[in-house]
């Protein structure tokens, strides 16, 4: 049986939305007839990605901003919502990452995971909030096994994703009366992103990862993709609050042998 997706009108926003999984979100959707605003810290960044939207036929735009920096995200979205009208669709997916033992992690250091990912999905959801549609519009953000599944060198990152899957359980029980629904994507190991050359460096530890997925391969950007599809669609009209891990039942599996690996690299390397 054929579905058919047809974002046409609809105004999907993807904060991070210059890299990796969330250019690749963004991008679908755009070949889906969204029209797409992305949003990165760098510049140049959104302007090539924004480009690309519009080679896929999509009406795009973008801004800069971080989203620690809260009045300047709100000026960034508001721009959007000038141009666009209200947010159909808003994924949320700013986010840091690096090994380090938590007896070599500084202070400083662990702030900055929490700024972003944690902080910086608050700001993203209280600024979004007035701007979307309601009823109807959808809220993904991106979430990491580590919310879950507790690994080495990876305090940081497990207590901010944590974090960021409640806030996801939390907003679909407050908004769930204005027809916004709220859920979090689980990405798994995930090929040709950033967040994978950093912790998988190599073809061997690459190999490595792909055999400890219980389905044999990384994932791609398109898979993460079709999963806020049909998060975003009607499909998924009755769906909010979950937690749904996008990662070939990588996380049934543990993340296979993760949690030593980056124990044993940040081992070699302390001092974050």
């Amino acid at each position: 049986m054929a579905i058919t997706l047809d974002f046409s009108g609809k105004v999907v926003v993807v904060i991070g939305g210059t890299s990796g999984i969330n250019r690749g979100i963004a991008e679908l959707f755009a070949t889906h007839g969204a029209k797409v605003a992305v949003a990165s810290r760098k510049q140049e960044k959104v302007d090539d990605t924004v480009t690309a939207l519009r080679q896929l036929g999509a009406d795009a735009m973008g801004f800069v901003a971080d989203v620690r920096e809260l009045e300047v995200l709100e000026a960034g979205l508001q721009t959007v919502h000038d141009r666009f009208g209200d947010f159909d669709v808003v994924v949320s997916g700013a986010a840091g990452n690096f090994p380090a033992l938590a007896n070599d992690l500084s202070g400083n250091a662990f702030k900055s995971v929490i700024d972003i990912d944690l902080r910086g999905t608050f700001h993203v959801m209280k600024t979004v909030y007035p701007l979307l549609r309601k009823p109807g519009a959808s809220v993904i953000n991106i979430s990491a096994p580590q919310a879950f599944i507790p690994m080495k060198a990876q305090a940081h990152v497990c207590a901010a994703k944590a974090g960021v899957d409640m806030i996801t359980r939390t907003l679909a029980l407050e908004w769930g009366a204005t027809g916004v629904r709220v859920n979090s994507v689980v990405p798994g190991p995930i090929d040709g992103t950033e967040g994978m050359a950093r912790l998988a460096p190599d073809e061997k530890i690459r190999s490595m990862v792909a055999r400890s997925v219980p389905l044999g391969r990384l994932g791609t950007p398109a898979d993460v993709g079709n999963a806020c599809l049909f998060l975003a669609s009607e499909l998924g009209s009755f769906v909010s609050g979950t937690i749904l891990p996008v990662d070939g039942g990588w996380s049934q599996n543990s993340c296979g042998n993760m949690s030593e690996y980056l124990g044993n690299a940040a081992a070699r390397t302390p001092g974050s």
